[in-house]
């Protein structure tokens, strides 16, 4: 039993970095209806620009996580006024193609500065154990939760009480009535685009002192990712919430009673049977 609540902890702390990464995720498409296939490799540079920042400027990345979701912040909205804007009507396809594409630039990139080694963040701080009431906890991992729980109840927050928390999801529910009720649709998208990619630079930080950091380090974490998001409900932040916690806990059980290598087998599988059974997701769609 202590074993089985051990596990339940440890998907639960992994759920709280998933977490993060699935808000940006799903108020991107929630608010500009595009799929960002480009999510992980701008999770990626974030991970480069903590790992940059502790190693030659002595910033630890849980200080330096600010400024650098504030880069991200201005890259994601570079990205969507130049190469999302255009294509907004456009169908899907091309879209996707556009997101795939700036993720090949940027993985790319990333190979020709960096090449394929592999980084880590010169920082001691968050991979030590914790241990609260018999059960031990990373602290990394405990922060990252800590911290993911408030990020959600400040975005329902600023979503529900403040102007542009409603007009963002006023241009979520219907674009075209938002516009002639008075809302600049193009500086929403522009804004929301910016927020999502500003979630991963603050995931980033966090992870920075558990991971290491290489080229391809934002394809496992998007590909779950992927997975809670259309689990909770596309555009869903409380299923982005809610996924991420069942895909962690998922993912903790699997590894333990079934095996390491096939947990991913075995959330992927879930992934199938929601798009069959409820394609909509647990929590239906639209931006709450």
């Amino acid at each position: 039993m202590d074993i089985f609540v051990q596990l339940i902890i440890n998907g639960l702390l992994l759920g709280g970095a998933y977490t993060i990464i699935s808000l940006g995720l799903t108020l991107i498409f929630g608010v500009v209806r595009v799929v960002n296939f480009a999510h992980g490799e701008f999770l990626m540079i974030g991970m480069y620009l903590v790992y940059l920042a502790a190693t030659y400027f002595g910033i630890h990345p849980y200080i330096g996580l600010a400024p650098v979701a504030i880069i991200m912040f201005a890259l994601g909205a570079f990205t969507q006024r130049a190469v999302i804007q255009p294509l907004l009507n456009a169908d899907e396809h091309i879209q996707i193609f556009a997101t795939v594409g700036i993720s090949t630039i940027l993985l790319n990139l990333a190979l020709v500065i960096f090449g394929a080694n592999v980084f880590r963040a010169p920082v001691a701080t968050g991979t030590g154990p914790v241990a609260i009431g018999g059960y031990s906890m990373v602290s990394g991992q405990l922060i990252t939760f800590l911290v993911a729980i408030a990020l959600a109840i400040l975005l329902h927050i600023f979503m529900h009480r403040t102007y542009l928390g409603r007009a963002l999801r006023a241009v979520a529910q219907h674009r075209y009535a938002a516009m002639l009720m008075g809302v600049n649709v193009k500086l929403i998208y522009v804004i929301a685009f910016g927020l999502g990619t500003a979630f991963v630079g603050i995931a980033a930080g966090l992870l920075a002192p558990q991971y290491p950091v290489f080229p391809t380090v934002g394809t496992y974490f998007v590909l779950t990712a992927f997975v809670i998001v259309v689990l909770g409900g596309m555009g869903s932040l409380y299923g982005a919430v809610a996924g991420s916690m069942i895909i962690g806990v998922v993912d903790a059980l699997a590894g333990y009673y079934i095996a390491p290598d096939l947990k991913e087998v075995v959330y992927f599988g879930i992934f199938l049977l929601i798009l069959v059974l409820r394609p909509a997701g647990l929590f239906g769609v639209g931006t709450e």
